[in-house]
């Protein structure tokens, strides 16, 4: 069953059509990442599913309700982390949690969300003493205290060292692993790569390609490089070329063409240093298909 259901949805601003025609699903209990570039739609699109935005064209469900008409019954049910959630900086860790969840149906102990996203030795402090990763943290839980259906993340980690990436990560595999369904916005194609059922890129206001980490946009098909050090000399007795004591080689079947040039090198007596082989990234597939827009920030 779909937690989202988007067709044909159009929002235009004058005659920029910001979101021009994109089609969406989620699953129910399933993790997608939405990716693009500054300007590509996301942001417009997100904030038409959690109801803060009209839409001129299409048709929209969230959690089986309009949210152009639903209103509270929607609200209840879903969580949003935002890039900056404006609470106020005297209120406590702990009160900030309670005072958010007084209208939500649905409550989780205040003290099971704190620990949940490692804000344990926090609970006590007010929010203007927190760095910059625990004010993050605490976004996370603000939207995870009122035990939502559907969790919207928008760029979670921003600002995290890269241990409190990895730590945030565990809580979102955990909200995963429990049934929530998670739509996830995000820079970090690693993030994407760890975190996602399924990824879809939007470019332009449109959806350009969508699929698993590992599949989307033809990756798994695409050609691998094996690349390693060697002299001049050396590369010319494997019948291989070196460009600046680099031997680089592009195969559809590297398993099968390493096997061969590992053999002529033992044979041969060469040692192939810094020997690696390298499929496309997620982050190589995500820039080949929104093009120059994907360096825009």
């Amino acid at each position: 069953m779909s937690a989202i259901s988007v067709r044909g949805l159009v929002k235009a601003y004058g005659d920029n059509r910001a979101v021009d025609g994109i089609d969406l699903h989620v699953d129910q209990g399933e993790v997608v990442a939405v990716l693009g570039p500054n300007g590509a739609g996301k942001t417009t699109t997100i904030e038409i599913l959690e109801g803060f935005r009209t839409r001129d064209e299409g048709d929209v469900s969230v959690l089986g309700m309009d949210p152009a008409t639903a209103g509270r019954e929607l609200r209840d049910r879903i969580g949003i982390v935002l890039q900056e959630s404006g609470i106020e900086d005297e209120l406590t860790v702990a009160e900030a949690l309670r005072h958010h969840a007084l209208p939500y149906s649905r409550k989780l102990p205040v003290d099971q969300v704190i620990g949940q996203v490692g804000l344990g030795d926090k609970a006590g402090a007010r929010i203007k003493t927190l760095s910059g990763g625990q004010r993050r943290r605490l976004d996370l839980a603000l939207a995870l205290v009122s035990d939502p259906d559907l969790i919207f993340l928008d760029e979670p980690t921003t600002g995290f060292d890269p241990a409190a990436r990895r730590r945030s990560w565990s809580v979102i595999r955990s909200l995963a692993e429990a049934g929530k369904t998670i739509l996830l916005t995000t820079h970090y194609l690693d993030e994407a790569q760890e975190l996602a059922d399924r990824v879809v890129v939007i470019s332009g206001g449109r959806v350009v390609a969508e699929g698993t980490p590992d599949q989307i946009g033809g990756r798994s098909e695409r050609p691998a490089t094996i690349r390693f050090r060697a002299r001049a000399e050396d590369a010319r007795r494997l019948g291989l070329e070196a460009n600046d004591g680099v031997v680089t080689i592009s195969t559809t079947t590297p398993t099968e063409e390493l096997h061969r040039i590992t053999g002529m090198a033992i044979e041969a007596g060469i040692e192939l240093e810094d020997l690696e082989v390298r499929r496309p990234t997620l982050e190589d597939t995500y820039l080949r298909l929104v093009g120059e827009e994907g360096g825009e920030e």
